[in-house]
C-alpha cells in the first residue's frame, strides 16, 4: 500500500531542504527579527509590541476542487492555514494577502475562490487588504490554478506564548478536526481516487479556523504553549517546546469519512500519526482546567507533559 513518500511527497526532502537555505535565509535578518519557538510563525519586534507573520498555500486539495468543481471552501482553507500558525504565538491576526496564479482567470470560478477567502478572513477577524492574481498561460494546465496566503498578526509582548511556560504535570487539551484540513492530500487523493463522489466532496470539508476559540479562552486561562496540528501530524506537538514528553491517552473519534479513508490506507500507526491530524486540529497546554471549561470551548483532555522522556507518545508508541 502507498505511503505519503511513495504518493509523491519527499518529507525529508523537505527538511533538507530548509537546512540548506537556512544560513543565507538568517543573514537578511536584522536585529528586530525573532523567530518564533517551533517555527509555526515569525516576530518581528515593532517596540512594545510584535508583528507575527505567516505563509502558507492549501496543497494538492487544490486537485480535488479542481476534479469536483467545488471553489467555494479552499479559501477558507487558505486562510486557516496561515491564521492557525500566526495564532500559535498567541498574536491576533490582523490582516491577510492572498496570491492566485492560473493559466486563465475563470470569473465564475476565481469568484467563488476570493469569496471563500473572504468569508475565512470573517471567520478569523482579519481584513483581506489585498492580493495578486496571475494569469500565466503555459504554467498551468487548463482549468488548473495555484494559491498562497499570508497573514500578519498583532502580538502585544505580555501575551507571547513561546513554550518556555510549559512545565511537568501539565495538561494536554485539544480542539477536534473538521477532517484532513489541508494536509496529506497527495496520499488522501490516491485513497479515494476510486470512492464515491459524497466521500470525496466530505474531504473537502474546509479548515477550521481557531483563531476566536483560542482568543477567548485566553483570555481568562493561563496558556502555556499552542501547537496547530498540520504537516507531520501529532508531531507538531513537540514544536511547542521540545525538552518535554508529550504523553496522549485519549485521542478524540475522528470525523466518520476521515476513518474510512484512512482505514483503507493500511499504513502504520507510525505513518498515520506523523501524517494526518487524527481528528485533532490544534492543541494547547496548560494547567488543568475546569470541566465546565472543557465544555465550554468543547476541548478534548488528551494527555499531560512529561520530563522522564522528549517527543510525543501516543499510549506506549514513541512517535
Amino acid at each position: 500500500m502507498m505511503n505519503y513518500k511513495e504518493s509523491g511527497v519527499d518529507i525529508e526532502k523537505g527538511d533538507l531542504f530548509v537546512e540548506k537555505i537556512k544560513g543565507f535565509v538568517k543573514e537578511t535578518y536584522t536585529d528586530q527579527v525573532k523567530t518564533a519557538v517551533g517555527g509555526f510563525a515569525a516576530l518581528y519586534d515593532q517596540g512594545d509590541r510584535y508583528l507575527a507573520t505567516g505563509t502558507d498555500g492549501v496543497g494538492t486539495k487544490l486537485k480535488l476542487a479542481t476534479e469536483l468543481g467545488i471553489h467555494d471552501s479552499i479559501g477558507i482553507d487558505l486562510v486557516a492555514m496561515s491564521v492557525n500558525d500566526v495564532l500559535c504565538t498567541g498574536a491576533r491576526p490582523m490582516f491577510f494577502l492572498d496570491y492566485l496564479a492560473t493559466s486563465k482567470l475563470d470569473l465564475e470560478i476565481h469568484t467563488e475562490v476570493v469569496k471563500g477567502i473572504a468569508q475565512g478572513c470573517l471567520e478569523a477577524g482579519c481584513a483581506l487588504v489585498g492580493g495578486e492574481t496571475a494569469e500565466m498561460p503555459g504554467m498551468y494546465q487548463a482549468g488548473e490554478y495555484d494559491l498562497a496566503g499570508f497573514c500578519v498578526g498583532d502580538l502585544p509582548k505580555d501575551k507571547i506564548v513561546e513554550g518556555n511556560q510549559i512545565r511537568e504535570g501539565m495538561k494536554i487539551y485539544g480542539l477536534a478536526s473538521s477532517g484532513f484540513h489541508s494536509n496529506g492530500f497527495s496520499l488522501v487523493r490516491e485513497l479515494i481516487k476510486d470512492e464515491d463522489q459524497d466521500l470525496k466532496a466530505a474531504c473537502l470539508t474546509p479548515t477550521k479556523i481557531y483563531v476566536k476559540t483560542i482568543q477567548n479562552l485566553m483570555l481568562e486561562n493561563k496558556i502555556a504553549g499552542l501547537a496547530h496540528i498540520t504537516g507531520g501530524g501529532l508531531n507538531n506537538i513537540k514544536r511547542m517546546n521540545d525538552s518535554f514528553g508529550y504523553q496522549l491517552d485519549n485521542l478524540p473519534p475522528m470525523p466518520a469519512f476521515m476513518e474510512k479513508v484512512l482505514d483503507k490506507s493500511a499504513l502504520s500507526p507510525q505513518e498515520l500519526y506523523t501524517t494526518f491530524n487524527m481528528g485533532i486540529g490544534f492543541v494547547f497546554v496548560c494547567e488543568e482546567l475546569s470541566k465546565e471549561i472543557i465544555q465550554q470551548f468543547q476541548a478534548f483532555e488528551l494527555g499531560h507533559v512529561t520530563q522522564a522522556w522528549s517527543g510525543v507518545k501516543v499510549g506506549s508508541q514513541l512517535i
